[in-house]
C-alpha cells in the first residue's frame, strides 16, 4: 500500500532545489530538477552524512562530509569513499502537489 506524503506545491517547488520529508524511520530528500522530480534517501551510504548539506551539482549531490557522489535520477553511487547506491523512491505530482511514496524503496543494486 502507498503512502504519499505532500512535498511542496508545485507553484512552491523553485527549479534546482530540494525539500527534506521525514518520515519515522527515513529522511528522504526530493529534488526538483528543471522541473523533473526526483527522491533519494537523504543519508550518504560512507558515513550516514545528511546530503541535504552538500553540493547540487547538475543532477548530482556532493556529500558534504567526504565529497562522495550520487545520481540524484537512480541514486548510483559516482565517486568514492561511497561505495553503496541510495535507495530512490517514487513521485508523483497530483492535484498541484509534488508527492513521494515513502513506503516504496527502489533500490538500482
Amino acid at each position: 500500500m502507498s503512502d504519499w506524503i505532500d512535498v511542496a506545491a508545485v507553484d512552491d517547488f523553485a527549479p534546482n532545489t530540494c525539500h527534506v520529508v521525514t518520515t519515522d524511520e527515513t529522511s528522504i530528500l526530493v529534488f526538483n530538477l528543471d522541473g523533473r522530480y526526483y527522491a533519494i534517501e537523504n543519508r550518504c551510504t560512507h558515513e550516514s552524512a545528511e546530503l541535504v548539506d552538500g553540493a547540487l551539482e547538475g543532477d548530482e549531490i556532493v556529500c558534504p562530509l567526504h565529497g562522495a557522489r550520487f545520481s540524484i535520477v537512480t541514486g548510483a553511487v559516482l565517486a568514492p569513499p561511497a561505495y553503496e547506491n541510495l535507495n530512490t523512491f517514487p513521485i508523483r505530482v497530483s492535484n498541484g502537489w509534488v508527492e513521494v511514496d515513502a513506503e516504496a524503496e527502489w533500490d538500482i543494486a
